[in-house]
């Protein structure tokens, strides 16, 4: 309990305050307020003419979408709110259903206090269930691989500059992309060799978790979080040898309770949307779009605004982001040269990805050396880190578009969950380096 309470500490006030000088102030204070102020938006909405007028969508007090909202008319959102103001106008944000802002409106209606005291409440509740729900991620590898390799998940947690920046934004609800993976986890440690009525019930859990992803925030990363939930269970299936007929059972489940809880969802935003418009298949024109203009649609079938995204090259898109910044030393050290400040001291990717790939092999040369169930629970591990680059580089090829324009907030994919499971091998070798030396130095002392 100790490790969970500091662990939901260090995260919540990083993700509160930015306590740690993990992220530049100025970014922290700023980052995804447009996209958070259409939640402020279907607050005053729902105060003004009930919380499911304009289908429940969230949205914005301007005419229409053609133009992304400006900075003045984020800070009217803001204000409109915060001074019981209301709408003349009002355009809903058709591509996802809104769920956390159908949420906070029905707290904002319950709770008697003031505005300005009902929003930070909501920050404190999105950045504390945010740090719960990536320390029960932490207190999942305490269980299966001791307390050293938490810490260093945990330390790749709250020092990440994506994670800190994201943890409290009302519209992201970081926690419910994690949501899904947890379930699984604490699932397939309790059962690692699912019985046929746990892959029922497996099915059932996925499907209600997915829903709850995607009512709160949509279909953003869906493909990155679908397959963060499936990581666990290739480490269990390593792990525990799973037999073939294991693995197509798991794999109907998955697909079952995921593909029906999309479609429900789906079915409800476009039913929203014709709510908001004249009708479902005013929904179902707007998703199809929608999906096109985040992935490989035509360029002449969008406005021009969205050609190069989709005219952009794959693995350019892909390059860009390995060229991300996970950590930047720039915040702790003053540097006056520009090549040790932009190549040494930001601490990218691809610098990860090489140390991984590095601590992989060392890992898997110690664990030659080790009893037969912690070697296979490293092999697993690492073949687990492997699969879960997967996850943040399906959303980068797929909706590639999308990452095209989306690179002020797409890096945080990285995290979901690659860099948690890649710390995790960091650690796990460095501890098996350490005990080999060790036992080294005993025989050489006898």
């Amino acid at each position: 309990m100790g490790l969970w309470a500091l662990s939901i500490g260090l995260l919540f006030f990083g993700f509160l305050f930015n306590l740690w000088h993990v992220a530049e102030q100025e970014w922290f204070r700023t980052h995804q307020r447009d996209t958070e102020s259409l939640i402020v938006g279907r607050m005053v909405k729902s105060r003004q003419d009930g919380i499911f007028s304009a289908g429940g969508l969230t949205g914005s007090g301007i005419a229409d979408f053609q133009q992304w909202i400006s900075s003045n008319q984020i800070d009217n959102q803001y204000a409109a709110y915060l001074n019981e103001g209301s709408f003349d106008e009002f355009a809903p944000y058709m591509s996802q259903p809104g769920g956390q802002g159908i949420i906070f409106s029905l707290f904002d209606r319950l709770v008697p206090l003031s505005p300005q005291v009902k929003l930070w409440s909501f920050y404190v509740l999105t950045s504390l269930l945010s740090a719960i729900a990536l320390t029960a991620i932490i207190g999942w590898f305490y269980e299966e691989f001791g307390g050293w390799v938490a810490i260093f998940v945990a330390g790749s947690a709250v020092f990440s500059q994506w994670l800190t920046v994201f943890g409290k934004n009302l519209w992201w609800s970081l926690w419910a992309f994690y949501l899904p993976m947890i379930v699984v986890l604490y699932l397939l440690r309790c059962h690692r060799v699912p019985s046929n009525r746990q892959f029922i019930k497996f099915g059932i859990l996925i499907f209600i978790s997915v829903l709850i992803k995607c009512f709160i925030n949509g279909f953003e990363y869906i493909t990155t979080t679908l397959l963060m939930m499936v990581t666990p269970c290739i480490y269990y299936a390593i792990f525990n040898k799973w037999r073939r007929h294991q693995y197509l059972k798991w794999t109907l489940a998955t697909v079952c309770g995921s593909g029906v809880a999309i479609f429900f969802s789906l079915t409800l935003l476009c039913f929203q949307i014709g709510a908001a418009k004249d009708g479902f298949m005013d929904g179902v024109e707007h998703v199809v779009w929608s999906f096109g203009k985040r992935t490989y649609g035509e360029a002449q079938d969008y406005p021009a605004v969205y050609a190069a995204s989709l005219e952009a090259g794959t693995m350019g898109v892909v390059i860009t982001y390995m060229n991300g910044v996970f950590f930047d030393l720039n915040n702790y050290l003053s540097n006056t040269n520009a090549f040790v400040s932009n190549f040494l001291l930001k601490v990218r990717y691809a610098y990860l990805i090489v140390l991984f790939i590095f601590m992989s092999a060392l890992l898997f040369l110690h664990s030659k050396k080790m009893m037969s169930e912690r070697r296979q629970s490293y092999i697993a591990l690492i073949w687990t880190m492997w699969f879960s680059i997967l996850a943040p580089l399906s959303w980068y090829v797929i909706f590639k578009a999308h990452s095209y324009i989306h690179t002020h907030m797409s890096f945080l994919l990285w995290q979901m969950p690659f860099t948690l499971f890649g710390f995790a091998v960091f650690g796990s070798a460095l501890i098996a380096w350490t005990k080999r030396n060790e036992e080294k130095s005993e025989m050489e002392g006898v």
